[in-house]
């Protein structure tokens, strides 16, 4: 890409490496520096909390706000009903409407933490497009909608060609998906003034067709942007760890363990991860990612504590380092690691060890429990676990003790008063 932007947005996209393709460069560019242009991301609601394979989509919308700009984030009220189909191998699972609502309202609390909202020319907007797709009606959509998509255009959207070509169901639901997420796309436009669509690399084609639907219907000028579809440097998919989704919810998802999950970046990813999911001067970025040996630590726990700083706060970043410090420097129990607490009734005459790691998280079944045991992987206050019939009373909890399953990943299990 050789453009030179004029727009401090597209700038800190292209600089930072958020910019995958744009619809149109120079158009967007000239809307930036003419005035405030808003854009929006729609997140569905499909779990009580995004995770971190949206964080770089969230960091898109603060920098457009940290750029003079206007974010909306669109809640799928409505097209969460339906479930985007893009690049899946099977339909989603429907939700109710008060699953939606319970959702949605726990994916308010992450956004609150990035952007700022209000009345003001920049701040941010959120809206559910449910506002406007429950009302619909169907046979007037069809003949003011449905009109402008070719069925065989979108059969050839690689999305849809994916799921047919391996013979899979695509229901008629979310064949639909596309057209809904265009029409979103037109109402922002009408209702809101948006004048651009950000997403993931595989958002190109649903971007594209509310670009064209806006176009046919009201003739405005409006853009996409999409950003690239991360992994890691070792090809996993950005968001999941070992155990599985990293939450951005501090109640699905603990502070320190969100603070792990970065301080554990491989070396290779640390220069790049710092410049998409920090606001460190790209020059620092670049500095620290090119640290080598021992001295790449200090770099990833500059990572973990601007991120957590940025998604939990300050203090939660502060308090994560210092138990990190303390499990894995002293040796010790640290003051903020993942905690269960039982009461004696759940102990009764005793509870096996294996039911401790899979009730702290550490195992997703007794069945891993006990490979992790057999395989010298779990520990108890730091003494390796090799009996994986080991019972535990109420008396050997009158402290806490610390489980640990290999290096990295601790939990305290406590009495409870």
């Amino acid at each position: 890409m050789t453009y030179h932007p004029k727009s401090d947005f597209i700038a800190v996209m292209m600089e930072r490496g958020f910019l995958a393709d744009c619809t149109d460069y120079q158009g967007l560019d000239d809307a930036l520096i003419a005035g405030v242009v808003p854009g929006y991301i729609g997140f569905d609601a499909t779990a009580k909390s995004l995770h971190v394979g949206s964080l770089i989509q969230i960091m898109t919308l603060r920098w457009l706000q940290k750029t003079g700009h206007k974010p909306i984030t669109l809640m799928g009220g409505g097209t969460t009903k339906v479930g985007d189909p893009s690049f899946r191998a099977d339909e989603r699972p429907l939700l109710t409407p008060a699953q939606i609502d319970d959702n949605i309202g726990g994916i308010k609390q992450v956004f609150a933490k990035y952007l700022e909202y209000g009345d003001g020319p920049s701040d941010a907007l959120m809206i559910n497009n449910a506002e406007w797709l429950d009302g619909l009606n169907y046979l007037d959509f069809l003949r003011d909608i449905g009109r402008h998509f070719s069925v065989n255009r979108m059969l050839a959207f690689e999305s849809v060609k994916s799921r047919l070509d391996r013979e899979q169901s695509l229901s008629f639901l979310e064949f639909n998906y596309m057209i809904l997420q265009a029409y979103d796309f037109l109402e922002l436009n009408r209702r809101y003034g948006c004048r651009v669509q950000f997403g993931g690399s595989d958002q190109w084609g649903n971007i594209v067709n509310g670009i064209d639907l806006t176009r046919r219907v009201l003739d405005h000028q409006i853009f996409g942007m999409t950003t690239p579809l991360l992994t890691t440097s070792d090809g996993k998919k950005m968001g999941k760890s070992a155990d599985g989704a990293v939450w951005l919810n501090a109640d699905m998802r603990s502070p320190y363990e969100f603070w792990q999950f970065w301080r554990n970046t491989t070396d290779a990813d640390v220069g790049r991860f710092l410049k998409l999911y920090t606001e460190l001067p790209v020059d620092e970025c670049d500095r620290l990612g090119a640290l080598e040996g021992a001295e790449i630590n200090a770099a990833k726990i500059r990572l973990a504590n601007e991120v957590t700083t940025l998604c939990h706060g300050a203090a939660a970043a502060a308090a994560a380092e210092s138990t990190s410090h303390d499990v894995f420097e002293k040796g010790g129990v640290g003051d903020d690691l993942p905690t269960l607490s039982l009461s004696a009734s759940d102990i009764g005459d005793g509870i096996s060890i294996v039911q401790l790691i899979v009730k702290s998280g550490l195992a997703k079944s007794g069945k891993e429990a006990k490979r992790l045991i057999s395989e010298n992987g779990a520990r108890l206050d730091d003494t390796p676990l090799t009996n994986a019939g080991l019972m535990i009373d109420a008396g050997a909890l009158s402290s806490p003790i610390k489980l640990s399953a290999g290096k990295k990943r601790h939990a305290l299990v406590q009495l409870s008063d």
